[in-house]
């Protein structure tokens, strides 16, 4: 199906099916952090090939609803909020691909103490993005009731628990930055940095799922 054929069935259809695609990229973080911890290096190289090929596909889908999106839309919304929106959902798959990299380009072992907290951080990560995605899928309803009465409240509530899960990311993101802190003195200054780099991306996908979401709350409140 074109992206003028989504166009057709609803003007927010092509965002949603590029964040379905930038989720499926998501959702292979948790395992390509597992084979890490495993020290499965074959299987994060598959993994990575997978995210490369979805990141690309994103891509893909970006640059033809941005190719195809009317410079003048005939909706209650700006066409520069859902670009900004689209560019957003864009970071997260983003961000998978350069954690997979990272980790293809380094050999990065996880030792005991981190594991725990580098794997919770990415099933939150994972289930704060799903969450965003629940919000993008929202759109269609907004907009059917003219972005107003009880949908609006309900997306807004889905938007305050979006915001108080990336919150719980950031304290995940904190208790993987102590982990490497604490064995700092057993690892070279370069791991650590790498280390700080990745718990940073890793939370950042997070931090952009949450910003997909307020940008969906000023289109409530404009």
């Amino acid at each position: 199906m074109s992206i003028l054929d989504l166009f057709a069935k609803s003007p927010f259809k092509p965002m949603q099916e590029h964040m379905q695609v930038v989720l499926q990229t998501v959702k292979l973080l948790h395992p390509l952090l597992l084979s890490l911890a495993d020290g499965n290096d074959a299987r994060i190289g598959e993994l990575q090939r997978q995210i490369d090929d979805l990141e690309g596909k994103a891509d893909t889908l970006k640059n033809d609803l941005r190719a195809h999106l009317p410079k003048r839309l005939l909706l209650p919304v700006d066409r520069r909020d859902l670009l900004e929106i689209l560019s957003l959902q864009d970071t997260i798959a983003d961000l998978c691909q350069d954690v997979a990299d990272l980790l293809i380009e380094r050999e990065m072992p996880v030792p005991s103490l981190m594991r725990e907290p580098l794997l919770a951080l990415a099933q939150a990560v994972e289930a704060t993005c799903e969450h965003s995605a629940k919000v993008i899928s929202r759109l269609d309803e907004l907009l059917e009731l003219g972005f107003r009465g009880r949908e609006a409240e309900r997306v807004e509530q889905m938007i305050d628990e979006l915001g108080r899960m990336e919150a719980q990311t950031d304290e995940l993101q904190t208790q993987l930055i102590r982990a490497v802190f604490r064995l700092e003195s057993e690892m070279s200054a370069v791991s650590v940095m790498l280390w700080y780099q990745l718990a940073h991306q890793i939370a950042g996908i997070a931090d952009n799922a949450e910003k997909v979401g307020n940008r969906v709350r000023l289109l409530i409140a404009s």
